[in-house]
Parts: structure tokens; sequence; C-alpha cells
């Protein structure tokens, strides 16, 4: 278990070191998904990429993984508005499928459980004394 947790560590902080470097690259796409009723869109594009780099590195860093996967849990639940925005307005995306935005939302919860997941140490994970 303890290899597949590493295994899947590294995945999930590729995941979200690239989309936190793509809302640099990228920051017309996000801006298209922040429900109007939030200030400053462009700035919260940066601050939620910026975020995304620095949890996503955290998880590589044996002391700060615990961090991390708060700050993941946290920062996927301020996110979670976006999420709800495009799948209440589906004719505003019209080049997603209504079904990816639905799956979208409980998919939302399944990676707060995976990074909750780092918020734990397991007792295969703690070293022999």
């Amino acid at each position: 278990m303890k290899k597949l947790k590493t295994i899947l560590k590294y995945v999930f902080a590729v995941f979200f070191i690239a989309a936190g470097l793509n809302h640099f690259i990228n920051p017309a796409l996000y801006l298209k998904i922040m429900p109007p009723y939030l200030p400053w869109h462009l700035f919260l594009v940066y601050l939620s990429g910026f975020f995304e780099i620095i949890f996503g590195v955290m998880l590589l860093i044996p002391k700060l993984i615990r961090i991390a996967g708060w700050g993941l849990i946290l920062l996927l639940i301020a996110i979670f508005p976006a999420n709800i925005y495009m799948a209440t307005n589906p004719q505003l995306f019209p080049h997603i499928p209504f079904t990816a935005l639905i799956l979208r939302l409980p998919l939302q919860f399944v990676l707060i459980a995976w990074a909750y997941w780092y918020t734990k140490q397991h007792d295969d994970e703690r070293p022999l004394t």
C-alpha cells in the first residue's frame, strides 16, 4: 500500500503543478469559468494557480506532505464554485459535454478524499522503532 500511495502522490503532485502552471500559460481558459459574483477574476486565477503549484511541490517534500494535503483540500473547496457555475450554465461551455460538467462535481470530492489521504500517516508508513 505504501508503494501505491507514493506513486499516486507523484501523480497528484504533477497534476496540480501542471494545472497551476496552466493558470499562468492560459489564464483566459480559467477566466471563462469564474463565477461573475466573484471579484478580481484575473487575480484569483493567478492566486489559485500559484497555490496549485506550491501545494503540488509541497507534496513532494516529506516534511510538508500533511500541510500540502490540507492546503489542497482548502483549495479544492475554494474552486468548487467554478465547477458549480459551469454545471449550472452549460450554455456558456458548449465545447464541453454536459455530462463532463456534471461529473466534475463528484470528481471534486474524489480529489478532496485523495488529498485527505496525504494528511494521514498510516501504520505501514511509520518508521520502525
